[in-house]
């Protein structure tokens, strides 16, 4: 089903038309053209071949378009009617993990991420084109991924996914009592992450993010990824969960930038948390891969005691939710005008989210530094 998803031209224009990703990943390779001319390159999971484009734009050498899906003879066609790029230009059809190429790239590029950095696990792949082909001292485009996260309220959202399971509080749906499903289906709602756009005043604290650098990443590092949180609760207010995002130049998909096709991604727990300013707030996102090429989510928020009589070091609230990565509930709405305080506003600092960043021509300037968004490093 995966190849046969991306093996549909529809699918392709979806992300091409997506032009925050595709003219972050052009200025990635146009800026840099002195890494790419004369190299060889290997675009992984190449799809329609845009970036096979790209890299031949910038003068590479020759060009091998890996791509497992029936999209390869798409790819060939675009790349035959661009016939002074093609004839630089090879497709490949066939899995990174399988195909053999007649030599060694200078340059890997890819577009491996998915919604919440991880979900699609094409990140395996693009490790394992990166240990089969690539050349000691070659590059990687993009280099490093950032998963951005912060806790967030959102009444609308929690009584949204609430009230769907409404249906089966009836007592008599053509004679039948559906109540007995009620909270099967209540709990079966919140097991959905949240994929939408959303204004970046919800978020409660200041972000935390987590690094997989792809140069260095093992591929069954990727099998489990055990993230700690630990937050500073910013305003009084309910905790509804955990939002996230992914991005790329940096390419980034944090609320508030202009929204890419892999837009937000928030886990809703259903039991709230209720915090005070100032108040700290710890859990763990604890996220492992299954056969189904994404993620099962296991995530738990807690908030330290406080008040009168409250003992040292004790929990008043924790909160948990198991999410499947792979069922999301596409929320593709307009972000709601929210009503936030001054104060709110004052301090939270930045947004969470992941981000892409792409190799520039002063890298030491984008480590220096970094933007305030999550994502992956084009390098």
């Amino acid at each position: 089903m995966y190849f046969h998803y991306y093996g549909q031209l529809l699918h392709q224009q979806n992300m091409l038309q997506d032009y925050v990703r595709t003219g972050s990943y052009y200025a990635a390779v146009m800026e840099n053209r002195d890494d790419f001319a004369g190299r060889v390159v290997v675009d992984v999971g190449a799809g329609s071949g845009i970036l096979s484009l790209f890299a031949a734009q910038a003068g590479a050498k020759h060009v091998y378009a890996v791509e497992a899906s029936e999209m390869a003879e798409y790819a060939r066609k675009l790349i035959a009617g661009n016939s002074h790029l093609g004839e630089r230009i090879t497709v490949v059809k066939g899995k990174v993990e399988e195909v053999e190429l007649p030599e060694k790239a200078d340059i890997l590029i890819s577009e491996p991420m998915g919604t919440l950095l991880v979900n699609e696990r094409m990140l395996e792949s693009y490790v394992i084109a990166r240990d089969r082909f690539l050349a000691p001292e070659g590059k990687m485009f993009p280099t490093v991924g950032r998963i951005h996260m912060a806790p967030f309220s959102d009444e609308y959202l929690f009584v949204e996914i609430a009230n769907k399971a409404l249906f089966w509080q009836q007592l008599s749906y053509y004679g039948v009592d559906l109540t007995p499903l009620h909270g099967s289906a209540f709990q079966g709602n919140f097991s959905q992450p949240v994929v939408d756009a959303f204004d970046p005043r919800l978020l409660v604290a200041s972000p935390v993010f987590h690094v997989i650098d792809f140069t260095k990443v093992k591929e069954e590092d990727l099998y489990e990824i055990d993230i700690p949180l630990k937050f500073t609760a910013a305003v009084g207010t309910r905790v509804h969960g955990l939002a996230c995002c992914t991005v790329q130049r940096w390419l980034t998909t944090a609320p508030g930038a202009p929204t890419t096709h892999w837009y937000q991604l928030r886990c809703v727990l259903s039991q709230p948390l209720y915090v005070m300013a100032g108040q700290e707030i710890t859990g763990r996102l604890h996220m492992i891969a299954h056969n189904a090429q994404s993620y099962a989510i296991n995530l738990t928020l807690s908030t330290k005691m406080w008040g009168p009589g409250a003992e040292q070091g004790g929990t008043l609230q924790t909160s948990s939710g198991k999410l499947d990565l792979k069922e999301p509930y596409y929320r593709m709405s307009q972000p709601q005008a929210y009503t936030v305080s001054q104060e709110q506003q004052n301090q939270l600092l930045q947004p969470q989210g992941v981000s892409i960043p792409v190799h520039d021509i002063e890298e030491s300037e984008l480590l220096e530094q970094p933007p305030q968004n999550s994502g992956s490093h084009f390098s």
